[in-house]
């Protein structure tokens, strides 16, 4: 597998604390998705201003919990495309602790590509592809550094 090339900071806010007193497991997803919005809109797929205009569907998604997160924890998430097929990108997460590099926990989704005004999946456009496979194999506009976004 290839390394994570861009990371997205969480912030851990005092409602995502389930009774437990750690992050709701529900919350990971949402984490993921934010972080997902954010890879996309750096690779310039999408401006954040029409949703149609995105193109992608979720199909699946997973996470594998392999520590609690809590209120005190610094996250940031990992975001990579490992693979496209005809119609769908399969996508990789990792959230882990900024300061101890410690991975609490681990996703996956697939996304596919689509036309909500037809309502129905399509090939992926080759622009996307041409950007992701880019970005992904290290030739991107920022010299082959790691992104990180500050928010």
């Amino acid at each position: 597998m290839s390394p994570f090339r861009f990371y997205h900071p969480v912030d851990i806010r005092y409602g995502d604390i389930d009774p437990q007193r750690h992050v709701n497991n529900a919350r990971h997803f949402t984490f993921m998705e934010q972080a997902r919005i954010h890879y996309l809109m750096m690779l310039g797929l999408w401006s954040g201003d029409d949703f149609d205009t995105i193109g992608i569907i979720m199909a699946e998604q997973s996470c594998t919990y392999l520590a609690a997160i809590t209120l005190q924890h610094n996250v940031e998430i990992g975001v990579r495309t490992d693979s496209m097929g005809s119609k769908s990108i399969d996508m990789s997460y990792s959230l882990r602790d900024v300061e101890s590099q410690d991975e609490l926990a681990t996703g996956r989704s697939i996304l596919v590509a689509y036309d909500y005004e037809r309502g129905q999946s399509i090939p992926i456009p080759k622009q996307w592809r041409e950007i992701i496979e880019r970005f992904e194999s290290g030739v991107s506009s920022n010299e082959h550094e790691d992104v990180a976004i500050e928010e």
